[in-house]
């Protein structure tokens, strides 16, 4: 049966196919007359199995029913809702052999049964194909690509007429404004110049699904619009560049933006769930004077967020607050519903006693036994102009000093961690990447090449590119000029159902690895409701990564060569895709697949220990072991987690969006997961000292 197939089962029919395939699995279930009892006759066959050393896939598969089976009858604490979890995998499957499951049961947790015992009885090794992950890849085009760069041009001349349209109606007293006798040529050629400044484009955002619709050319259809208007109704942000809304496709032929769209339109659950997120990193959540979720005692108010030892993030009160765009999947949703942040730029603007408040919290930096990274993000770390960017820089590199100056009274074994790595989070590079001046390269470039004397030696700008289509030739000109100040750009992406599509990410890294830039994460979506359209099993996660990802994989004994070409050599682009063609490389992986645990950090080290009723697969996860992480973890139980859908919902969606699910069979063996290495570039660089044990700003 095909994958397209098997996914519409309805019960009587997979329970034929269960009573054809699995003959034994019926009578074992009829002859036991309590679930327990078929699990012991159960775990006897599978043990065998599981002892057999012929067949290492089959003794893989006879392992998870076996830990389905000592599972089955407990419960967990799931850590992102702080709920019980019964677990009745196998107890469920017995009462379904028996004629005895609630008919109210959903068939998808049949169906990631079926799938577990038919991959006992044929057990495939998996072998990924060159030739198919090149077609997979082919399918996505970049937006260098001459037929993208047509429809975009179309886009953009559309939307300058829109544009003029909306100035005409502004109130006069705005900056962006026509002389009075301005004929609409002369209009049409002003905003043509103003559409290369990032301030235009801010200023001229779309924030009502009416105007994106008319700037779309009316081509959203009505349920979407009515969708929006609820949003709408609900005070749920809208902010949607002029440039970032030309990428997408109004056109039914053309190229596939579902990539794109899904982080503009936001779904019915995100919608409906808006004023009831959680926040899903506990650790956000700050009482002051009270330590975190994480055990870190922090500054008043909301500007640093800490959850490891060696580094925090600070969200300055500025127009860092806000972002060139609200992303559906944004792990900040909870602050943008609070209004912490938002797109109020005049009342984000720094107040004067901002420089003072800075001071206090770089004195938390500095007076840290452990910290020796930061991460200025927000909201958007390039939203914040250029003045209020260079005083908080500046402030970086004094604390980065007074700290490396203070090690000096220290003793040898008492010295505390100073700063070696600054990261700016933007989105701005595909948001709107006219923000990279040349006024703001020079302010990062100075930053760059006096803040190693204070011992800063990685100077990181972490960007968010989620389709080829993001590239443009205007990403592309924001990339360089941020290359040329000297700071490595590295990507992160989050997995997305559009983005996990066959090929999408594999044809991103090498489209991102052709303009200089390296990948360092892929996120998995975060499991609450309001995520549920764009959530990915993470068994799709680990089937790229073992199969699609495999042609990225750096050969033994590389990695100083290509660390060595990624910190010294220019233009990088064209010396990273040397180097891939010269080790037979489709793209550099170099990335990690991460899903942020609520309160403990990244990991993607788990196991699946059970299926739920309605076949989202139950997570048990250890932490990172590459990686400090806070004492706290010490005291942690178990972490359990529950996928947001199942294995046959997501593909469903993937053949609603013209997927072919056949493409993706080998997705159900994928129940287990271990956190790849880190590349060296995320290393920190060793200290000549020992750093002190000492935790300070910590109260468990």
């Amino acid at each position: 049966m095909t994958e397209t197939l098997f996914i519409t089962c309805t019960r009587s029919r997979i329970r034929k196919e269960f009573d054809k395939q699995f003959p034994y699995l019926t009578a074992m279930a009829k002859a036991g007359e309590t679930p327990e009892a078929f699990k012991k006759t159960l775990r006897d066959r599978l043990l065998e199995e599981a002892r057999n050393p012929a067949s290492p896939p089959r003794q893989k598969a006879a392992e998870r029913l076996l830990r389905f089976i000592h599972y089955d009858g407990t419960s967990v604490g799931e850590l992102s809702t702080g709920d019980r979890l019964p677990i009745r995998t196998i107890t469920r499957l017995w009462e379904f052999l028996n004629d005895k499951l609630p008919a109210e049961t959903p068939v998808d947790l049949l169906l990631d049964l079926y799938r577990q015992f038919d991959l006992l009885a044929h057990p495939r090794e998996i072998v990924p194909s060159l030739y198919q992950v090149k077609r997979q890849m082919n399918r996505w085009p970049s937006g260098l690509d001459k037929e993208v760069l047509a429809l975009h041009e179309a886009n953009r001349e559309r939307i300058i007429r829109c544009l003029v349209h909306k100035i005409e109606h502004r109130p006069h007293s705005s900056v962006y404004r026509f002389e009075a006798q301005a004929s609409d040529e002369e209009k049409y050629t002003r905003v043509r110049q103003w559409w290369n400044t990032g301030r235009f484009h801010l200023a001229m955002a779309l924030k009502s699904p009416a105007e994106v619709n008319a700037f779309l050319n009316h081509s959203l259809d009505e349920p979407t619009l009515q969708r929006l208007a609820t949003a709408r109704k609900k005070q749920m942000p809208f902010f949607v560049t002029p440039y970032y809304l030309s990428l997408l496709n109004p056109l039914e032929a053309g190229y596939n933006d579902a990539t794109l769209r899904t982080y503009v339109i936001y779904s019915e659950e995100l919608i409906e769930t808006f004023g009831t997120i959680k926040a899903w990193e506990k650790e956000d959540v700050v009482t002051e004077g009270e330590p975190n979720a994480a055990g870190w005692l922090l500054p008043e108010g909301q500007n640093i967020h800490r959850r490891y030892p060696e580094v925090a993030i600070l969200i300055p009160d500025s127009m860092g607050r806000s972002c060139g765009g609200l992303c559906a999947p944004c792990q900040r949703m909870y602050d943008f519903q609070s209004r912490r942040l938002n797109f109020d730029f005049e009342a984000l603007r720094p107040k004067e006693n901002w420089e003072h408040k800075l001071r206090r919290l770089m004195c938390y930096f500095e007076d840290d036994a452990q910290l020796r990274d930061i991460l200025i993000t927000g909201g958007d770390a390039l939203m914040s102009r250029n003045e209020t960017l260079r005083k908080i820089l500046e402030a970086v590199y004094r604390m980065a000093l007074r700290k490396k100056k203070a090690n000096e009274k220290r003793p040898p074994n008492a010295r505390y961690a100073e700063l070696q790595r600054v990261r700016l989070g933007t989105r701005l590079p595909v948001y709107l990447p006219m923000r990279i001046t040349g006024e703001l390269v020079d302010l990062l470039k100075e930053f760059k090449e006096k803040a190693a004397g204070a011992g800063i030696s990685q100077c990181f700008v972490q960007t968010h590119f989620q389709s080829p289509l993001e590239v443009t030739p205007e990403s592309r000109r924001a990339v360089d000029a941020l290359l040329e100040a000297g700071w490595t750009v590295t990507n992160q992406m989050v997995y997305t159902v559009a983005a996990s599509r066959r090929g999408h990410a594999a044809a991103l890294r090498r489209t991102l690895n052709a303009i200089g830039v390296v990948s360092y994460y892929t996120f998995s979506v975060k499991g609450f409701r309001e995520n549920y359209a764009m959530f990915t099993p993470h068994c799709r996660l680990l089937q790229a990564e073992n199969e699609e990802k495999s042609f990225g994989r750096i050969p033994p004994g590389k990695n100083g060569e290509l660390l060595h070409l990624i910190q010294c050599k220019k233009p990088l682009g064209k010396h990273l895709l040397r180097f891939l063609e010269d080790n037979k490389l489709l793209f550099a992986g170099i990335d990690r697949n991460m899903l942020n645990l609520p309160a403990i950090g990244k990991s993607m080290t788990f196991v699946t220990v059970g299926i739920t009723d309605e076949g989202k697969r139950i997570l048990k996860f250890e932490h990172d072991a590459t990686r400090r992480h806070s004492p706290i973890i010490h005291r942690m139980k178990e972490v359990y987690i529950v996928e947001n859908k199942s294995p046959a919902a997501y593909l469903r969606q993937l053949k609603d969006m013209g997927e072919n699910p056949d493409e993706y069979t080998t997705l159900w063996q994928y129940c287990e997961g271990e956190t790849e290495p880190r590349f060296p570039l995320y290393e920190y660089p060793p200290y000549p000292y020992d750093v002190t044990p000492e935790m300070t700003n910590l109260k468990l």
